[in-house]
């Protein structure tokens, strides 16, 4: 029987987030996937702010290893530096927001 025990330390960030642009009122997502399940203290970050599940926010996981990022209905200000973190494991992207010109 061969038993494999895998710490949070033998973690590594086999997917990072991408770049992504959208439009206003779209909703971005972001992905990362790591190595092994049950790293701890997992946390998302949009420019140095944490993020919290809730109507706007949509924070899951899956298995254990897939982290993801839904901002719903996304405004400019919403721009900026979306950063995943768990453990000691970080990755970031960029999110640009982008306006929709009227012409009359």
């Amino acid at each position: 029987v061969l038993l494999l025990c895998y710490t949070e330390e033998a973690a590594v960030i086999v997917s990072g987030l991408k770049n992504t642009d959208v439009f206003v009122g779209e909703s971005a997502t972001f992905t990362c996937e790591l190595s092994y399940p049950g790293v701890k203290n997992v946390q998302w970050w949009l420019d140095g702010s944490p993020l919290h599940n809730n109507f706007v926010t949509e924070i899951s996981e899956q298995d254990g290893m897939i982290h993801t990022l839904t901002l719903n209905d996304v405004a400019c200000h919403d721009s900026g530096t979306v950063t995943f973190r768990a453990g000691s494991l970080i990755s970031t992207a960029k999110l640009l927001v982008k306006g929709i010109l009227l012409l009359e």
